[in-house]
């Protein structure tokens, strides 16, 4: 028999004004599926091998560890990790471009002007923002150029640069506690307002003074029911 569980679920006004009664002095976001809907992190992936950026070899091997990832024996923060290690050999100059082209024609639309808005307004209020995630550092600093946020605020999942090209010397891969990790590296271990939509996003939503689930994933619901957070959807993504 399925579990049935019940969301405790806020309306865009009541989800602006328990983020205004917070008063935020630093606030955390989640991108794919909390500022855009969809996964930019695969979506990237995609986008390189169809237009011919990775060689076959690495092709090749990423859809074998992307097939195990989807079955459940290469794990999250493997195949996170995988998906940046994909590019060593090439420029970041060009990695720039691509996630520069990709962004702008596969999920600029899909950014929720909800969240837009509130990131604008937590701006103008001083607040200081972070965006964490394990989707590429390219293709996030490009995306949350769309806010205001600047690259020095992304923790993403990267690997080295060396001379320009890229390397598959991993940096950082935030995922699961690794969000939280990489947020106290840089001196937040108590974000005021938290905003995630996985449960990949369970652990810093946990260590925030307020935690917001923004299009949050079945797993998530469940978690949120069972922390007492309510959830919020945007209006283009809002369940009947």
């Amino acid at each position: 028999m399925s579990k049935v569980v019940t969301e405790n679920r806020l309306s865009t006004a009541e989800f602006q004004a328990a983020v205004r009664a917070v008063s935020p002095k630093v606030a955390v976001f989640d991108c794919d599926g909390t500022l855009w809907s969809g996964d930019a992190g695969s979506g990237f992936m995609n986008w390189t091998i169809e237009t011919g950026l990775v060689s076959r070899e690495m092709i090749d091997w990423i859809d074998a560890r992307y097939r195990g990832y989807l079955k459940g024996t290469v794990s999250e923060v493997a195949i996170c990790g995988e998906m940046v290690q994909m590019y060593q050999r090439l420029r970041e100059d060009e990695m720039r471009r691509s996630a520069a082209a990709f962004f702008a024609k596969r999920i600029e639309r899909n950014i929720f002007p909800e969240m837009r808005a509130l990131v604008e307004e937590l701006r103008g209020n001083g607040v200081d923002i972070w965006a964490v995630s394990s989707t590429n550092n390219w293709v996030i600093e490009e995306g949350v150029r769309r806010f205001g946020i600047p690259a020095n605020r992304v923790l993403a999942a990267r690997v080295a640069v060396k001379d320009g090209v890229v390397t598959d010397a991993l940096i950082d891969v935030p995922t699961d506690e690794g969000k939280v990790a990489a947020l106290a590296r840089v001196g937040v271990t108590r974000p005021d307002a938290v905003f995630g939509n996985s449960v990949h996003d369970a652990a810093m939503l946990a260590v925030a003074g307020r935690a917001f689930p923004v299009n949050p994933t079945a797993a998530l619901v469940e978690r949120s029911a069972a922390e007492g957070w309510p959830v919020y959807y945007p209006a283009s993504v809002r369940p009947a």
